[in-house]
């Protein structure tokens, strides 16, 4: 009898204590995962009841929240919603959060640790509980300028202080309007959650950060001549041979170059050259001799399969693994299977513009305590150096003479020395390219670095390049941040 009663009390206390490890792994351990859970239907109407804090951009709001009168108290409205939509993402009633909304909505509830005293300070004198301002790093002038230049276009456009990381522009066409998806009505935010989910254009895809990878096609080509610099076995005076046509080993697939002939037509090529007018043979007789591992190791040196929060998690871009020889050639100038955002495209130039030292992308400035103090402020962090000083600089020579007498030429601004590369990257046979630019201005005292990505050949199909129709869109950019 005592030894079943011993089984009995012992069974209970290891009941007791599975019931008590639970709690406290729920209530002290998992506490910020179910309060940001978009499940979290009691966090929801919490968050309604209380004035979310604003986005502010060059101190003036993009979104904000509107005291109304029904039992959710405040409405969330967006004041310029497809020119921001990509950073504020949306605050849902029934369809979660994303973009800024979500990756601080702990801050904007007033529910971060960082506020506890504020909590407690609402408490006590019975005031409304108030959520704190997040200030960006957008520069309005450069974003208008970005989100214009696109127009009707598909694609995305990243804009980087290369010193600092900041972010200031972060564009992706079609943008869509957050207001719809902030309404009170639960019916009426279904409907527009599922004609946006639905729309073929696809605007609810942040396409500077995620959405389907893209090809890099040729801007692939900095990465690739960044290695080979600085691994120290090859410099821009490096010859390789320049054939019109080459056939793949262990294959039937044939290679050119843009124009199809030969790129300088010379029966050889230096790497500066090649760099300069975009050959592609070239640039995959320097892959097969880089090898595999070093090229995967620059491309992880520059952010490839890296989570890279900015603060929303972009996704990882992807260089192939377990290549044979035929497609480690094709990586050569960006295709097989390289996969990018604009986000990192942008961070390869922001990091030879910033003399090889990559920084922390970041759209976070500050965020403000409604007493206007300053709860959290955002300082430069170095996030890799891929390349050495030397390297950067010799490069980005080789970027100048690309704008000023080479392929991308319609990214020239008079009177300034501009850095940069374009890319017309295929798709599959018959499909519409995909067009790029990326570079830096000043060369000499680099303010921005850009990514720009046109999708389906701008309309065009494959009669256009990416100096036709990515260029102009970055020189724009470029001229916005240099005009402030």
């Amino acid at each position: 009898m005592h030894k079943q009663l011993r089984h009995i009390s012992i069974a209970t206390l290891a009941m007791f204590l599975a019931l008590f490890v639970s709690l406290s792994v729920i209530q002290v351990f998992a506490v910020d995962e179910l309060r940001a859970d978009g499940r979290n239907v009691r966090t929801l109407f919490a968050s309604y009841s209380a004035e979310r804090g604003p986005i502010l951009v060059a101190g003036e709001p993009i979104a904000q929240s509107r005291p109304v009168d029904n039992e959710f108290r405040f409405l969330r409205e967006y004041l310029e919603p497809e020119l921001y939509s990509a950073v504020t993402g949306y605050f849902s009633l029934n369809q979660g959060t994303t973009g800024i909304e979500s990756a601080y909505n702990d801050f904007l509830t007033g529910t971060a640790n960082e506020q506890f005293l504020d909590q407690l300070s609402a408490l006590v004198t019975g005031q409304n509980p108030r959520g704190a301002a997040v200030e960006l790093t957008i520069d309005p002038a450069v974003q208008q300028a970005a989100y214009d230049a696109m127009g009707d276009l598909r694609g995305s456009v990243v804009a980087i202080e290369p010193s600092t990381g900041r972010i200031l522009a972060m564009v992706s066409t079609p943008g869509f309007d957050p207001n719809r998806l902030s309404a009170h009505r639960t019916s009426s935010v279904i409907d527009a959650y599922n004609e946006l989910i639905t729309d073929p254009l696809r605007p609810l895809n942040n396409r500077a950060i995620g959405g389907d990878l893209y090809f890099p096609g040729s801007v692939f080509k900095v990465l690739v001549t960044a290695a080979a610099i600085d691994s120290g076995e090859f410099d821009p005076d490096s010859e390789f041979p320049n054939p019109p046509r080459l056939q793949l080993p262990l294959s039937t697939n044939v290679i050119s170059n843009a124009e199809g002939g030969n790129c300088g037509g010379q029966e050889t090529v230096t790497l500066a050259t090649s760099l300069r007018l975009s050959c592609n043979i070239p640039f995959a007789e320097l892959a097969l001799e880089l090898g595999q591992d070093e090229l995967a190791g620059y491309a992880e040196r520059f952010g490839f399969g890296q989570t890279i929060a900015v603060p929303m998690n972009a996704t990882p871009s992807q260089y192939p693994e377990n290549l044979d020889d035929a497609q480690l050639m094709l990586t050569g100038f960006g295709q097989y299977d390289v996969r990018v955002t604009p986000l990192q495209i942008a961070m390869i130039s922001a990091a030879i513009a910033n003399g090889g030292e990559l920084m922390q992308p970041t759209l976070l400035d500050r965020i403000i305590a409604p007493d206007l103090s300053t709860v959290q402020e955002s300082e430069p962090e170095v996030f890799t150096q891929p390349i050495t000083r030397g390297t950067a600089t010799t490069l980005t020579r080789m970027l100048v003479d690309g704008v000023s007498d080479g392929v991308a030429f319609n990214a020239a601004i008079p009177g300034v020395e501009v850095a940069g590369k374009t890319g017309t990257a295929e798709n599959g046979a018959g499909q519409p390219f995909t067009l790029w630019f990326t570079g830096f201005a000043p060369a000499d005292n680099p303010q921005v670095a850009v990514a720009v990505v046109v999708e389906d050949g701008g309309g065009q199909g494959q009669n256009a390049f990416g100096n036709q129709v990515a260029a102009p869109i970055a020189r724009q950019v470029m001229e916005a941040v240099l005009n402030r």
